[in-house]
């Protein structure tokens, strides 16, 4: 992984106008959706299992990449929304994508802005 990320630093910043911190750049697997509405609708739907919520969400919209599980480089905004089901609590930001983890490595992608949904603990620390 360190390999990856050294390289996506290195071809990440002739993606940015702005420049961006080595520190905002991530690389991790997550839940993303194209809207703030399909990442709520995941929510909602979700009940331990993220496959069968990303399914029903892109069987709803008709689409089979409305929702989906990448790894990513991205770069993270701030929290949007705090959402809820009856058993998880998610934070819904939005994400500029830059590049993504395949097994060749990773493979920079036209900059694009979507929704992830992130799983928080709520428990007293």
């Amino acid at each position: 992984m360190a390999f990856a990320l050294r390289l996506a630093l290195l071809i990440l910043p002739s993606f940015f106008l702005l420049p961006a911190r080595a520190d905002e750049i991530h690389i991790g697997t997550g839940t993303v959706c194209d809207t703030r509405q399909q990442a709520e609708r995941f929510v909602t739907l979700y009940d331990g299992d993220a496959q069968t919520a990303i399914n029903a969400v892109n069987a709803e919209e008709h689409d089979p990449t409305a929702c989906a599980r990448v790894t990513m480089v991205y770069v993270p905004g701030p929290p949007l929304a705090t959402t809820r089901n009856k058993d998880v609590t998610f934070q819904i930001v939005q994400v500029l994508v830059v590049g993504v983890v395949t097994a060749e490595g990773v493979q920079a992608v036209e900059p694009a802005h979507v929704f992830s949904i992130l799983e928080i603990d709520e428990r007293d620390a």
